[in-house]
C-alpha cells in the first residue's frame, strides 16, 4: 500500500462535500448568515458553471483572520467537540470555502466595520493566499467562484445538458426560497446571466415572507399555529392548510411547498413529512390526494444538544434525540387542526408503542370506583385527553381560528365514541385495552347492549314467498340458460377498459420522432411566441445537424423500442382471443376468470339474476316545444340598435369573462378579441414605475471620484455640470438636483473651482437596491442626455434600472386579484387605452395584450359564408 498524496485526499474529500451548484451556494450563503448579513445577492453566469458570486453586508473577515479562511478545519464558529452542543451558526466544520478552492477557483473580496478599504484575495487549490489588491465595495464579503469542478471533467460533463442545469437553477431558487420564509429580515437576490431571476425585499414577520415568496393564493388558505411544550422542551410554530380547504390551492405534486426548519435550518425529515401528509389527506377520502405535498411551513425549535446536525456533508438531515417526543408534540398539533384520523396508518404516539405503557394511575382509581357499564362523559373525555397528552407533558396548543376549535371538538367527541366503546367491551376486566388475542378471534368489540361481538355485515335477500309469481315464471323460465356474472368473469377480448388502461399498444417510433420528441420542448421554451411551421423547421434543421455520436443514441432507443414492441406483438397473437396463456400474468388475468369469494356468491348469483335484464331499444321521444321565431324580426331589430350607436364612437367593449378567469373576451369594432388584463397591468405599472419612481440613494462610506475618464471624456463631464443643482453650502459645493440623476439613485456634489481642471466631482450617494449599480450607469445617463438630447427620466434609465423596475412591476402585478371584477377591468381598458400607444400593445415579456379571436359578420353575405358545412 502507498500512502495517497495531499493533494488527491483533498480533492477527493472536497468532492463528497461539494457535490453540486446547489451545494456552492447554500454553503456561501451560510457563511454569509453567520456574519449576520441583511442583504445577498447571488449572481450567476452560465447556471453558475462559469461564475458563482455570493455578496453580504455581514461583518466582513478581519485581516488577522485571512491567512486561513480557506484552509481547511479553520473556523471562527466552534473550538471543540463541547461547543456542538451549544451550536448556534450554520456552519462549524470549516471546510466549505477550502473545498471550493479545490475544485474551482477563488477570490475573496472583504472589509469589516475597523478597516479603510475593502481587500480582494486570490487563493490558490489549497486556500492559500497568492495575491491581494485593494478594492472599492463596501462592507461584507464578496466570493467569487469562477470554473467550477474544472479539475472533476466528469462532473462538469455532468452538467452538459440544458435540462440538468435548469433544475439546479431551480433547486438554487427553492434554496433561497427556504432562508427567505425562515428569515424575513433578510434580503435576497437570485440573478442569472444579468437578468434578475427571483428577489424577496425585507419583511416584519414569517406571514409576509410567505406572501413574498409564494403568493397571496397559497397563504390565503394557511392558517398560524403555535404548540409549546416545557418537557422536554419543544416549540413548534408554522402554517398550515385550512380545514376543508380546496386541495389543487393548497398542496402540490413535489415537496417544493412544504418547508421544514429544525433550529432555523431547512432540513429533509421523512418521518415528519409523512406525519403531515397523513394528517393532511386523511380530510380527503375521496380525492387523490395520498400523492400529493401540502403547502405548509413547520418551525421546529428544540435545545441545541438535542440536535445533531454533523450527519450528512450538506447539512440537510439532523438527528433528533428527542423525535418521538417531537413526533408526539406534532400529532397533538395535527390533531387539534383537522381532528382524529380514522382510517390509514395510526397515529404517531402509537407507532412509538405508546399503547404499551401503563395507564396514569389517577384515571384507573377514578374507574376503579364505578361499577362496570358506568361509564360516565366525564370518564370517556378524561381518557382520550390523557392519551392524546401523555401524563407529565404540559402542552399549549393554540390554533389561530375558529374551524379549528370546532375541529378540535370533532376529534374529542370521535375520540370519546371510540373509547366509550372499548370500556364497554373492557368492562369484565375493568381495563380499557384491547389485546392482539381478543382482536384475531373478533372477541374485541361488542354490543353495548346484549354484550355479545359485533358480527360483520351480511346481505340479506328478500324471502322467497313474498316474490311475485312473475317473477317465479320468469326464474323458471331462465334457469336452463347459462348465468353470466359481469362482477367474476372477464373475457379475453379487447375492451374500452383495456384501452383506458393503456394495455392497447402504440407503434414504435423512429430516431428522427424521438428526437423531435424532445426537441420540440426546448424550441417552445426557447421561442414561447414560434408557430407550429417554424417550430416543425427549427427541429428538422437540429436533426439535420446533429452529431453522429448522439444520432446513435437516438438510433440505439429506437431499436429498443421496436425489440419491445415486437415481443409483446408476438405475446398477444400467441395467447389469441379466447385462449388463456399461463405464462403472462397479463395473459392470465384476460384468459381466465377470476378467483371470487366463497361468501356470498350464490346470493350475489341470485340477485343479479333476479333482476330485468331487457334493453329498451327505442327510447321515448324527450319533450319538445315550438316556441315563435321570426329571422326578419331579429334583423330589423339589429338595425334598429346598429342604426342608433352608428353615431357614437365605438373602442373596446367587454363582453364576457372565460371560464378560466384569466381572460376576458372583448369587441374592439368588429372583430372579436381575447384580452389578458394582467398583462395590461403589467405594462401600465412598468410605464409609471419608469416615469415616475425614485431610487433611494444610501450614503458612501467612501465618495467616488469622478474625473474626465470615468465618465468618458470631458464632454460627459460638461454635460454633467450643466445639470441643475441645488443652492451651493456653505463650503461652495453644490448637490445636484436634476430628476435624471436624483431618480436613478445618484446623489453626485460639485465643488467649483477657479478653473475646470481644480473643480471637484464625487458621488456622496447610490442606490443599494439595484445590484451592481456603479459609474459606467452614471455615464449610460449622461450619453443619453449628450446624444440623444434626452430630457425626461424615462428616457435617461441605465439598463440595470430598466431590468430592476421591470422585475418590481412583475412582482406588483402578481400581487394583483387573481378574480378581478369587471368594473375593474373596464377602467384597466381605458387607461390602456389614454397611457399606452397602438405601437405599444405588449407586455414586459413581449407578449401581446390582445388575440384575435373572429370578426363579426356585417352583412348577411358574410354571415352566409361563416356558417357554409366544412368540406370533407
Amino acid at each position: 500500500m502507498k500512502q495517497l498524496p495531499p493533494d488527491t485526499v483533498r480533492l477527493l474529500s472536497s468532492s463528497q462535500v461539494i457535490t453540486s451548484l446547489v451545494n456552492v451556494v447554500k454553503e456561501l450563503m451560510e457563511n454569509s448568515l453567520d456574519a449576520e448579513a441583511s442583504s445577498i445577492d447571488v449572481k450567476l453566469e452560465n447556471y453558475g458553471l462559469d461564475r458563482i458570486e455570493v455578496r453580504d453586508n455581514g461583518l466582513g473577515i478581519k485581516a488577522d483572520d485571512t491567512p486561513v479562511m480557506a484552509v481547511t478545519h479553520f473556523t471562527s464558529k466552534i473550538c471543540s467537540n463541547e461547543d456542538l452542543e451549544r451550536l448556534e451558526t450554520y456552519g462549524f466544520r470549516g471546510e466549505a470555502l477550502g473545498s471550493v478552492c479545490s475544485v474551482a477557483e477563488v477570490s475573496v473580496i472583504t472589509k469589516t466595520e475597523e478597516d479603510d478599504v475593502s481587500t480582494q484575495y486570490t487563493l490558490n487549490f489549497s486556500g492559500e493566499i497568492v495575491s491581494q489588491k485593494p478594492s472599492h465595495l463596501g462592507q461584507g464579503t464578496t466570493v467569487s467562484v469562477l470554473k467550477l469542478f474544472k479539475n472533476i471533467p466528469v462532473r462538469r460533463q455532468y452538467y452538459s445538458s440544458t435540462k440538468k442545469c435548469k433544475e439546479e437553477l431551480k433547486k438554487i431558487q427553492d434554496l433561497l426560497v427556504a432562508y427567505a420564509i425562515i428569515k424575513p429580515g433578510l434580503r435576497l437576490t437570485l440573478i442569472h446571466n444579468r437578468v434578475v431571476v427571483w428577489q424577496k425585499a425585507t419583511v416584519a414577520d414569517h406571514r409576509s415572507a410567505l406572501l413574498a415568496t409564494l403568493g397571496a393564493g397559497a397563504v390565503a388558505n394557511l392558517l398560524p399555529c403555535h404548540h409549546h411544550q416545557e418537557q422536554p422542551e419543544i416549540l413548534l410554530e408554522g402554517f398550515f392548510p385550512k380545514p376543508g380547504a380546496d386541495y389543487s390551492s393548497t398542496s402540490s405534486s413535489s415537496a417544493d411547498k412544504t418547508f421544514i426548519f429544525v433550529n432555523n435550518r431547512p432540513v429533509h425529515q421523512k418521518d415528519i413529512m409523512k406525519l403531515l401528509r397523513q394528517h393532511y389527506s386523511a380530510q380527503y377520502p375521496d380525492t387523490p390526494t395520498r400523492n400529493r405535498y401540502p403547502t405548509a411551513m413547520l418551525k421546529i425549535t428544540v435545545p441545541p444538544s438535542s440536535v445533531d446536525v454533523n450527519l450528512t456533508p450538506d447539512k440537510t438531515q439532523v438527528l433528533l434525540h428527542d423525535k418521538e417526543a417531537v413526533l408526539t408534540a406534532l400529532d397533538a398539533l395535527l390533531v387539534s387542526l383537522y381532528g382524529y384520523r380514522h382510517n390509514g396508518d395510526p397515529p404517531a404516539e402509537k407507532q412509538l408503542g405508546r399503547e404499551t405503557s401503563p395507564s396514569p394511575p389517577t384515571a384507573r382509581r377514578a374507574d376503579a370506583s364505578r361499577p362496570d357499564g358506568e361509564q360516565s362523559g366525564e370518564r370517556v373525555a378524561e381518557d382520550w385527553i390523557v392519551d392524546q397528552f401523555p401524563a407529565g407533558l404540559e402542552t399549549d396548543v393554540s390554533v389561530c381560528d375558529d374551524e379549528m376549535a370546532r375541529s378540535c371538538t370533532r376529534a374529542a367527541g370521535m375520540g370519546s365514541a371510540e373509547r366509550l366503546g372499548g370500556d364497554a367491551a373492557a368492562s369484565g376486566d375493568n381495563s380499557s385495552k384491547i389485546s392482539a388475542e381478543d382482536w384475531s378471534r373478533g372477541t374485541a368489540l361488542t354490543d353495548p347492549v346484549s354484550g355479545e361481538p359485533l358480527q360483520p355485515v351480511q346481505i340479506h335477500q328478500p324471502s322467497k314467498d313474498v316474490r311475485s309469481d312473475c317473477d317465479e315464471i320468469k326464474s323458471r323460465s331462465g334457469s336452463d340458460k347459462k348465468v353470466f356474472n359481469a362482477i367474476t368473469e372477464k373475457r379475453a377480448a379487447l375492451t374500452a377498459y383495456d384501452l383506458i388502461s393503456n394495455r392497447a399498444m402504440r407503434v414504435p417510433l423512429s430516431p428522427a420522432a424521438l428526437f423531435e420528441k424532445e426537441a420540440r420542448v426546448e424550441v417552445l421554451r426557447e421561442k414561447p411566441t414560434a408557430s407550429l411551421q417554424d417550430i416543425s423547421d427549427t427541429v428538422h434543421e437540429r436533426w439535420k445537424n446533429l452529431r453522429v455520436e448522439e444520432r446513435r443514441k437516438y438510433e440505439e432507443k429506437a431499436r429498443r423500442h421496436l425489440e419491445h414492441h415486437d415481443q409483446r406483438t408476438k405475446s398477444a397473437s400467441a395467447e389469441g382471443p379466447g385462449e388463456t396463456s399461463a405464462s403472462t400474468p397479463r395473459g392470465h388475468a384476460q384468459g381466465q376468470k377470476r378467483k371470487a369469494p366463497l361468501s356470498n356468491q350464490q346470493l350475489l348469483d341470485e340477485l343479479f339474476s333476479a333482476q330485468p335484464q331487457k334493453k329498451t331499444r327505442n327510447p321515448a321521444p324527450k319533450p319538445s316545444r315550438l316556441l315563435p321565431c321570426s329571422v326578419a324580426a331579429l334583423r330589423l331589430r339589429l338595425r334598429r340598435l346598429s342604426s342608433q350607436s352608428a353615431g357614437v364612437p365605438r373602442g373596446p367593449r367587454l363582453v364576457n369573462r372565460l371560464a378560466s378567469r384569466s381572460a376576458w373576451v372583448i369587441l374592439c369594432g368588429q372583430r372579436l378579441m381575447l384580452l389578458n388584463p394582467f398583462r395590461v397591468e403589467e405594462a401600465l405599472l412598468f410605464k409609471r414605475l419608469l416615469e415616475n419612481n425614485i431610487l433611494p440613494a444610501v450614503s458612501l462610506q467612501n465618495p467616488i471620484q469622478l474625473t474626465d475618464g470615468s465618465l468618458g471624456g470631458a464632454g460627459y463631464t460638461e454635460a454633467l455640470c450643466n445639470m441643475e443643482k441645488r443652492s451651493p453650502e456653505l463650503d461652495g459645493g453644490a448637490l445636484f438636483s436634476d430628476p435624471r440623476l436624483v431618480a436613478n439613485g445618484f446623489k453626485i456634489k460639485l465643488t467649483p473651482g477657479l478653473t475646470s481642471a481644480e473643480r471637484h466631482l464625487e458621488v456622496t450617494a447610490m442606490a443599494d437596491c439595484v445590484p451592481f449599480l456603479g459609474v459606467e450607469d452614471l455615464r449610460e445617463i449622461l450619453t443619453a442626455v449628450l446624444h440623444r438630447k434626452a430630457r425626461t427620466v424615462q428616457e435617461c434609465r441605465p439598463l440595470k434600472v430598466t431590468n430592476y423596475l421591470q422585475g418590481e412591476a412583475v412582482r406588483l402585478a402578481r400581487q394583483l386579484p387573481t378574480n378581478p371584477s369587471r368594473e375593474d377591468v373596464e377602467e384597466t381598458l381605458l387607461r390602456m387605452d389614454q397611457q399606452l400607444a397602438e405601437s405599444n400593445q405588449t407586455c414586459i415579456h413581449g407578449r401581446p395584450f390582445l388575440q384575435h379571436l373572429s370578426d363579426v359578420p356585417s352583412t348577411d353575405q358574410e354571415a352566409k359564408a361563416l356558417l357554409r358545412p366544412l368540406e370533407l
